[in-house]
């Protein structure tokens, strides 16, 4: 059922290694030439910059050549035509990424990855316009199936091209399904909890099967999506205030609300930290325990306005003194076991991929956020002068 065979893929990430092992200085120039003449691959790969370039032009020229038809073919067409034909280019442009990969052999490519998630976007729209937009009597109940179709979508994506970044997309519209059942916000959360739960689980099994294979970094990833967004939408003061809800998700909950369900999320977001961090430990996944790190520290952060504490501007210096002798304390921990190792934890440096990936981040970071480390310039008042000196000495006075 993947577009990709188990050889392609198991080469590719054999290639990958090599690239990794050879920087690190474990191969010799020699043994990584003739190592890689065994992993020569089908595929056409390219770098991360042309890729995101050719994702964003394809994603360009789909969307003007859909303008270009209906500007040629449909001067003002209903919206249940125009629906009917973005389903059609739905159709194509999944066809398209069907073909791109299968005759042009792309893998990664930026094109036939934009061409599926135009396909996505456009089926989405499309059942809109087509079966729900200027129907006056249709329910919200009738009215999930767009969501639930972009799930399903997003999902057979990610399944069928391997692509990421196509499974949290699938979580994004499974948000949006409790909205339309009930408008009780606390059912909501937990529905959404609940699914998000019931894809952990079924994650969880299929990954016991793919423990040292390829798709063992596609199923990490995806657990650890799953628990990340169990948690932010049990924490009610992060949920409040996510984006989802800002573009118009009807799932705000009242923070202002203190019943059973406000205290038990507290209660469930002190659990899950824990939870997480000991599966990642049993796991050896560095993506969880990354995640159970995160959800930790937004435990922390969100505490006080859970118990409505006065907040100071000295918490983020203690919890950033607490946070660096938890790392010291570890690191220190780790270093004095057997050769540096507890139960196949160092925290010895075994791959400059480490350091680039901060590097990368770091880098990130700076062109994010230059106002946190640039300081805003200074209004000045152009009817304020500074007036009544006087230079001595020469007789000469005025204004300074």
């Amino acid at each position: 059922m993947r577009i990709y065979t188990e050889s392609s893929e198991e080469t590719l990430r054999a290639r990958k290694f090599l690239r990794q092992w050879s920087g690190d200085g474990y191969l010799s120039k020699d043994q990584y030439q003739r190592l890689e003449q065994d992993t020569v691959s089908d595929l056409r790969t390219t770098n991360i910059f042309l890729r995101l370039v050719l994702f964003f032009f394809t994603m360009i020229g789909a969307a003007g050549a859909i303008g270009l038809f209906f500007t040629i073919f449909l001067s003002r067409p209903s919206q249940q035509t125009t629906g009917i034909f973005l389903l059609i280019f739905a159709a194509v442009s999944y066809t398209a990424a069907e073909v791109a990969v299968t005759q042009a052999r792309l893998y990664r490519y930026g094109i036939e990855e934009a061409l599926a998630v135009c396909a996505v976007a456009l089926l989405c729209v499309g059942l809109d316009c087509a079966f729900f937009s200027g129907v006056l009597y249709s329910s919200r109940e009738i009215e999930s199936v767009i969501p639930a179709v972009g799930a399903m979508a997003s999902l057979w994506i990610w399944y069928r091209f391997n692509l990421w970044y196509a499974f949290p997309a699938a979580m994004v519209f499974v948000s949006f399904l409790p909205a339309y059942w009930t408008p009780s916000h606390p059912v909501q959360h937990v529905s959404i909890a609940v699914l998000y739960a019931a894809g952990l689980i079924c994650i969880a099994s299929i990954r016991s099967r793919h423990r040292f294979d390829y798709l063992e970094d596609a199923y990490s990833l995806s657990e650890a999506f799953l628990w990340l967004g169990i948690y932010l939408i049990l924490n009610l003061k992060i949920s409040d205030f996510s984006l989802l809800l800002r573009l118009g998700s009807p799932t705000r909950f009242n923070s202002g609300s203190t019943g059973p369900f406000y205290w038990t999320t507290w209660v469930l977001i002190w659990c899950l930290p824990p939870l997480i961090l000991t599966r990642g430990v049993r796991q050896k996944d560095r993506l969880i325990i990354a995640v159970g790190a995160i959800t930790a520290v937004l435990t922390l952060i969100t505490n006080k306005p859970y118990l409505g504490w006065q907040r100071h501007t000295w918490d983020p210096i203690l919890l950033g003194i607490a946070l660096t002798a938890v790392s010291l304390f570890l690191r220190r921990w780790l270093a004095l076991g057997p050769d540096g190792v507890r139960h196949g934890f160092t925290a010895a440096r075994l791959s400059r991929k480490d350091k680039h990936t901060m590097s990368v981040g770091s880098t990130v970071l700076g062109l994010i956020t230059p106002q946190s480390i640039t300081p805003s310039p200074q209004p000045t008042n152009p009817d304020f002068r500074f007036g009544g000196g006087e230079s001595g000495g020469g007789g000469a006075s005025g204004d300074f």
